[in-house]
């Protein structure tokens, strides 16, 4: 999209701009149907002055925010060209990004045309890519470390990125089996008081990774790559005096881990493996008195080499937008009360 000179002056103080969207791409893929995702761009920019005939998309207002409306229908464009469609959350994320640039509280160079353009893995007709600035830093920390923390509240996409990141390993031959683990159930693994077989004690406990994986695989290929041990979901107590070698093994709910079992797991790593750990330390479920693993770790392990931190917020999460605003006021409320996740931290479920 390019800017173009106009015949028309804006008013005092104002400027105006010009937009030609060009021939090859349907005003619908722009504006969204019912032009939903102009609406969106409406919103953001309330002040601005912006008017659509034809192929020509014009705004006026404040040099700022004209300036940003430029920014975003160049990013649209860049994103459009390859052949991704835009969505409401992506014009939403789309401004924050540039709002960030902006304001100079983004500390990277990443355009949201880039952001929303990486590619993780393509399966059974849909692409998996990062949806937010935070979310693309953390696929490239995978990338060029071997222990990746992944850390932020639910829905910010940790555990699902890292399993795309497994598969798309495990595919291209960069290792040669996957390992799945989590703390089976929250205080400290005890299965006993379950029924039912072993199996269908710890089954429900690592169900949401199953899940992830039939999102990514063919799901009749996932029982024969079980059998063969390809990929293996376990409790994380069967990882115990094991060395993984050639794996990418992900260790989901890591704040439900003792600093014992941390440790324990860390050590597991082996020959060109890797390891991304995710969890979210405000949900920690273990019994009072014991601390979490994933706390611990932050102190311990921050700043060595090639161990990287990935911390999400709020703003990452992308299930829907309506729990990004659950966790901000929960937040809020904890600021406001000295309470965490709403519970007196002095009372009788005080987590640590």
């Amino acid at each position: 999209m390019t800017q173009t000179p106009t015949g028309h002056s804006p008013a005092q103080g104002q400027a105006r701009a010009q937009f030609t969207v060009p021939a090859q791409h349907p005003m619908v893929t722009v504006l969204g149907s019912g032009d939903s995702l102009l609406r969106v761009i409406e919103k953001a920019f309330p002040a601005a002055d912006i008017h659509v005939r034809g192929n020509e998309i014009s705004a006026t207002g404040e040099a700022a925010d004209v300036a940003l409306v430029q920014r975003l229908f160049d990013e649209m464009m860049l994103v459009l060209r390859t052949g991704q469609p835009m969505t409401e959350d992506a014009v939403e994320r789309s401004i924050a990004m540039l709002r960030a640039s902006e304001n100079g509280t983004s500390d990277g160079q990443e355009t949201p045309a880039e952001v929303l353009t990486q590619n993780i893995l393509s399966s059974r007709g849909r692409t998996i890519r990062p949806k937010t600035l935070n979310q693309k830093r953390y696929v490239d920390a995978i990338d060029k470390h071997t222990i990746v923390f992944g850390i932020g509240p639910a829905g910010t996409g940790k555990t699902y990125l890292a399993m795309a990141k497994a598969v798309q390993a495990l595919q291209s031959k960069q290792v040669n089996r996957i390992i799945l683990t989590r703390p089976a159930v929250e205080a400290g693994e005890r299965l006993g008081f379950l029924p039912g077989t072993l199996y269908e004690k710890i089954d429900p406990y690592l169900r949401p990774l199953y899940d992830a994986l039939h999102d990514m695989l063919d799901p009749d290929s996932i029982p024969r790559l079980m059998a063969a041990g390809t990929i293996e979901v376990a409790p994380l107590a069967y990882m115990r005096g094991r060395t993984l070698n050639d794996a990418f093994i992900i260790l989901d709910e890591a704040q439900n881990t003792s600093p014992e079992q941390m440790k324990m797991f860390l050590t597991r790593l082996g020959f060109e493996s890797k390891i991304v750990i995710t969890g979210d330390v405000t949900q920690v479920d273990l019994p009072t008195g014991t601390k979490s693993g994933l706390r611990q770790v932050q102190d311990i392990l921050e700043g060595l080499d090639d161990v990287h931190f990935s911390r999400l917020s709020s703003q990452d999460v992308v299930r829907h937008r309506l729990v990004g605003r659950i966790v901000d006021a929960y937040e809020k409320y904890d600021n406001e009360n000295g309470t965490e996740n709403g519970t007196h931290k002095g009372g009788r479920n005080k987590r640590k």
